[in-house]
């Protein structure tokens, strides 16, 4: 397979990841901050998290072929951080736009993932495992 398909390939598979990995995490957050409310356990929110960590994962070992992979999914998941981080109004504003599946009414979509930091840690790890040289992105690299 050509350099050039294995960077498209991975390009598509970020980005694909990208919506998932979004809604699954804020998913586990609104699981956790409910569990954490009533004082019970949160296996719901765990299993989120767990299938977040997976596509993570996914992601990263795919990097030993494209970093891309990561790249696009870790960047955009960066910005969104950085958004909630510094301006908070425009942050909500915006991911009030998006569609949302199960939110409470009158929280957009990414509110609790991107006010608790879990968009950075998550952002991040994608884009560091894109960036460290070529035989340290991955465990499955060689």
């Amino acid at each position: 397979m050509s350099r050039e398909v294995r960077h498209l390939i991975g390009v598509v598979a970020g980005l694909a990841a990208l919506p998932l990995v979004y809604y699954l995490t804020e998913a586990g957050a609104r699981a956790l901050r409910a569990a954490y409310a009533t004082f019970r356990p949160a296996p719901v929110g765990l299993g989120y998290l767990t299938a977040v960590a997976a596509i993570v994962v996914l992601l990263a070992a795919w990097s030993w072929l494209s970093p891309l992979a990561a790249l696009a999914c870790g960047l955009p998941l960066t910005a969104v951080a950085a958004l909630f981080a510094f301006d908070l109004d425009v942050a909500l504003e915006l991911a009030g736009r998006l569609p949302s599946f199960a939110v409470p009414v009158g929280e957009p979509p990414g509110t609790l993932a991107g006010v608790t930091g879990l968009y950075a840690v998550i952002g991040v790890l994608l884009v560091l495992s894109a960036l460290l040289p070529r035989g340290r992105r991955s465990i499955l690299g060689g």
